[in-house]
């Protein structure tokens, strides 16, 4: 089994704004950290990739230049026997999991980020996830962030508030 800390939309630093501490505990606990994009700078990249586990990352909207440069726009990883796409801006709500489905065929569940809303939605054997912001909720109830468990080819997500 692999336990996946899951967070999007840090968009750090801002002023003196911070990872929650529940965050960061859960990230150093994980086995991995995926990162669906808006980390704002280099900076928070290498803070976050500090923290232990290795990390997973798609760049935003938000990105500097340098972190554009570094990581890609989308990707896919092969965890146990399950693979994960990450991406940042998943699109319109409108037919979004069907759009994502055809995108990304060969992939049994799509991490996104960009609208800092959390949401989990599945439809025969494929997932959808937004882990929301830790730090930036906007029109969410509360900052979140997600955990993925990946046991063989099943990959089950849930939102934490943090």
């Amino acid at each position: 089994m692999l336990e996946i800390a899951v967070i999007a939309d840090t968009h750090l630093p801002r002023g003196r704004r911070r990872l929650p501490e529940a965050c960061v505990e859960r990230i150093r606990a994980a086995d991995l950290l995926i990162h669906a994009g808006d980390f704002s700078t280099a900076a928070a990249y290498e803070e976050l990739a500090a923290l232990g586990p290795p990390l997973v990352g798609v760049h935003g909207n938000v990105d500097d230049a340098e972190l554009r440069r570094r990581l890609p726009e989308s990707t896919v990883i092969e965890a146990e026997e399950a693979r994960i796409a990450v991406i940042h801006d998943a699109g319109a709500k409108r037919g979004r999991l069907a759009r994502l489905r055809r995108t990304f065929a060969d992939v049994d569940a799509v991490v996104f980020g960009h609208s800092h809303l959390p949401l989990h939605e599945s439809e025969n054997d494929f997932q959808i996830f937004n882990p929301g912001s830790p730090t930036e909720r906007r029109r969410a109830p509360s900052h979140r962030m997600g955990i993925a468990v990946v046991d063989g080819d099943e990959v089950a997500f849930r939102l934490v508030e943090v």
